[in-house]
């Protein structure tokens, strides 16, 4: 209505001095595929009222290599769906520009999915509050496949933010939607992945926020070469062997899901006891490959969130880890929940530094893993939250060695 306003003005003043005016030329898009030195020179883009310069649409190419065109920085009325988005977003975007949230996220609501309700998500208890504020984009959840294309209109975004990887699917949610939906996508090796920091920079183009953008991602790569370069000179024989257990798969995880290629075991220099399994990945091992291993496994870590589900394991066989020689001997350390409602990839990070310094102590002797924690989280939310990462139920009070004789009673 300003701008019909003034342009009328405009008008009728220039009628009354019998002058003329010319409209200039719009410049054309841009796009960020072609190169700078075949891009025609533009006229100058005409000012707003307030006399700031519009900003120019350009075509991007997210994560699962759709183009889309859309205007960096102008985006105020935000939607996040599917597992991880919300979170990425947190990390380098404004939750004031949020304008809706996924029933999952929005702790206030009694009637939504809860599964992960006991496991610390620092997004959650970042920004919370705010996220209780908004309205419904959908239920959200692993079982939620689908994205909810009546209740994202409702909240009026301009763009949404997706991890719901189709290509198909997403094209006809745009469609639908009549706003640009970007898709995410983050990768095997989760918070060291060139997939995560991918998505972190498309994510810092589209908001106008790449030097935020950029500063995380210097902060995960210099974290990851401090804890390398620690490591990198222990001689193979001086490795002790090391297992690692209830690793996240949809929910399905015990002490015998494991990886062989876990990515935090790469950077830190540890030694896995497993090695032959025949695909990369989260997955189960067998009872009998669990026992044979048994005598090899020097060190055990157990994944936070797979407690509940050992627990009773553990009630109908006592004798579950009889065969472990790390559980025999007391070494056996819990680690913070690395999934819940996908990665939690500031707690993958600091989930490194804890098991490199609980396999070799005399290397990270100078380092307070709660000090740590605090210092993860104010880089990836603006928020020291060690505190109540700790605090959540299925932490069982943070990063610690466990006891064996009676940590599953």
């Amino acid at each position: 209505m300003k701008r019909t306003l003034a342009l009328l003005l405009a008008l009728l003043t220039a009628l009354s001095l019998c002058a003329c005016a010319k409209t200039a030329v719009p410049p054309a898009a841009e796009t960020t595929a072609a190169p700078a030195a075949e891009t025609p020179a533009a006229e100058p883009v005409k000012p707003d009222e307030s006399g700031a310069t519009a900003p120019k649409e350009i075509t991007v190419t997210d994560m699962i290599g759709r183009e889309v065109t859309v205007v960096p920085g102008s985006y105020t009325n935000v939607v996040c769906i599917g597992a991880g988005a919300l979170r990425m977003f947190c990390y380098i975007g404004d939750v004031a520009d949020l304008c809706g949230v996924e029933d999952i996220d929005n702790t206030a609501l009694s009637g939504r999915p809860k599964m992960f309700d006991s496991t610390a998500r620092p997004y959650v208890l970042a920004f919370g509050d705010r996220f209780a504020e908004l309205p419904s984009c959908g239920v959200g959840g692993p079982q939620a496949q689908t994205a909810e294309a009546e209740k994202i209109l409702a909240c009026d975004p301009d763009i949404v933010i997706s991890e719901y990887e189709d290509v198909e699917k997403e094209n006809a949610l745009q469609e639908q939607l009549g706003v640009p939906v970007i898709t995410l996508r983050s990768g095997p090796g989760g918070v060291f992945d060139d997939s995560f920091f991918g998505s972190l920079r498309l994510l810092g183009t589209i908001f106008g926020r790449e030097e935020r953008t950029e500063e995380l991602i210097a902060f995960i790569g210099t974290e990851r070469a401090e804890i390398a370069k620690r490591t990198a000179d222990i001689p193979e024989a001086d490795k002790p062997a090391v297992y690692i257990c209830g690793l996240g798969n949809w929910g399905t995880t015990n002490h015998l899901m494991t990886a062989q290629n876990y990515i935090a075991f790469s950077v830190a220099n540890l030694k896995n006891v497993v090695t032959d399994l025949s695909a990369p990945g989260i997955q189960p091992i067998e009872e009998e490959k669990f026992a044979a291993l048994g005598e090899e496994m020097d060190v055990m870590f157990i994944d936070a969130a797979a407690v509940k589900n050992i627990k009773p394991l553990f009630a109908e066989n006592p004798a579950l880890f009889d065969t472990c020689k790390a559980w025999r001997n007391g070494e056996v350390y819990l680690e913070m929940a690395y999934n819940a409602y996908y990665t939690n990839y500031e707690i993958a990070l600091i989930n490194t530094w804890f098991m490199a310094k609980t396999v070799y102590p005399d290397r990270f002797a100078d380092i307070d893993i709660t000090a740590k924690t605090n210092e993860v989280t104010k880089m990836f939310l603006g928020r020291e939250l060690a505190d109540e990462i700790f605090a959540a139920p299925s932490s069982f009070g943070g990063y610690r060695k466990i006891d064996t004789e009676t940590f599953f009673d």
